[in-house]
């Protein structure tokens, strides 16, 4: 008896069993260390990205002359968050204008389109438009999962994980999978933040509709089995404790 429970606090041991490497990010560019050389990361290349409005977007305009028309007013101290849906056929109904469509437009040139279409009406057609509801989401081994605002239409791979609350000790550093929705297509890309080349990946630009999904490690799996079994080994233990008593008490 006393032979399998030292096999099996043996086995949890070795189940639980976690390294250094398996919580640092960055770890293999030694840039944690106290005499690590300074780097420099070249971003310029990065691709230019311009969001473009889908059906079911929900839009944002500001007339500056006339404030009535618009959904929200230059003047106004409260933000817009509500706007004005774009239909699923990728049109707006304005006022005066009716309908216009802006699917597949970038926000700029929706705004030049309705500020067109105003300009049969109104001398002074000037209007600025912004879609509200430009998101990333992030699931997986992070603290705060979900849907997370892009106020400025695009952010860090980095900057989303702290927004996240970082990752959980179940977290594997090595497979952050990134899906991209570009032009009705989703693209798939793997990141490792633990290699060389983790710096460069950890600022990876994610845009609205992005979707980060952060991969559970196997410590995870084993802890998890653990976890199921302990009430098995509990109700086995309690019904294995009085006949070692009962033994011990014989001896």
């Amino acid at each position: 008896m006393k032979r399998i429970l030292l096999y099996l606090s043996v086995a949890l041991a070795l189940a639980g069993c976690t390294t250094k490497e398996d919580f640092v990010l960055f770890h293999e560019t030694n840039i944690s260390e106290p005499n690590a050389e300074k780097q420099v990361i070249d971003l310029t290349s990065v691709a230019k990205y311009e969001y473009k409005i889908q059906p079911h977007d929900r839009i944002s305009i500001t007339m500056y002359n006339h404030p009535e028309l618009g959904t929200t007013s230059a003047a106004s101290q409260r933000q817009d968050t509500t706007g004005v849906l774009v239909d699923a056929n990728g049109y707006v109904r304005l006022p005066l204008v009716k309908n216009v469509h802006v699917a597949g437009l970038s926000q700029r040139a929706a705004q030049q389109k309705i500020e067109k279409a105003y300009s049969a009406f109104l001398e002074d057609a000037e209007l600025y438009l912004e879609v509200l509801n430009k998101r990333a989401y992030i699931l997986g081994e992070v603290r705060k999962p979900g849907e997370v605002m892009l106020f400025n239409e695009k952010t860090t791979l980095l900057q989303l994980l702290a927004k996240a609350g970082d990752l959980t000790d179940s977290a594997n550093r090595h497979a952050i999978v990134i899906l991209k929705n570009r032009y009705n297509k989703v693209y798939t890309e793997t990141v490792d933040l633990t290699g060389t080349n983790s710096i460069k990946l950890a600022n990876l630009m994610i845009y609205p509709n992005d979707i980060v999904y952060v991969a559970p490690n196997d410590i995870k799996s084993i802890n998890v089995g653990i976890s199921e079994t302990n009430p098995g080994l509990q109700l086995i233990g309690n019904i294995i404790q009085p006949a070692v008593q009962v033994k011990y008490l014989n001896d």
